[in-house]
């Protein structure tokens, strides 16, 4: 059982939301494996039709990061847009935690929380690391203002 469920660990690598990755860019040659780079990618919030994000990283490369087994930075920028009609079928929390992606074999993640502004109808977006033991305080955060014709219901 246990065997399984580090398995499991090991090839889940998001949560809720759908990324696609828009481009990578190289920041240093490595002999063996891929270079270190910068990876741009989408996420879709799953629960607001119409915003998107896009987050940047830095990407480990070499054999250890070629093989899945290197420790990335805890560096990300997040930047949220709406991208078409903005539409909330259903009520959303205050605070959702809307992806989470493995940044090292088994104990750092890299996470984006969407929280609801109710007074300035607006969706705030931030993007952290966090690790076991002790996560990184570098974060980024963005905001999708609601159109007040669009209503925004929280659960409660």
């Amino acid at each position: 059982m246990t065997g399984a469920l580090v398995c499991a660990l090991l090839t889940t690598t998001s949560v809720w939301a759908k990324n696609d990755t828009i481009g990578t860019v190289d920041t240093a040659f490595k002999l063996l494996g891929r270079d270190h780079d910068i990876i741009v990618e989408a996420y879709d919030d799953p629960a607001v039709q119409g915003v998107t994000c896009y987050v940047s990283r830095a990407r480990t490369g070499g054999i250890k990061g070629s093989l899945g087994l290197a420790e990335d930075r805890a560096e990300a920028s997040i930047s949220c847009h709406q991208v078409g009609p903005i539409q909330i079928t259903q009520a959303i929390p205050k605070q959702e935690q809307v992806f989470s992606e493995r940044i090292s074999l088994l104990f750092k993640r890299l996470r984006v929380v969407r929280m609801v502004d109710i007074e300035r109808h607006t969706l705030v977006y931030l993007t952290y690391s966090d690790k076991l033991i002790d996560g990184s305080p570098q974060n980024s955060v963005t905001a999708v203002p609601i159109g007040r014709e669009t209503p925004i219901q929280l659960k409660d």
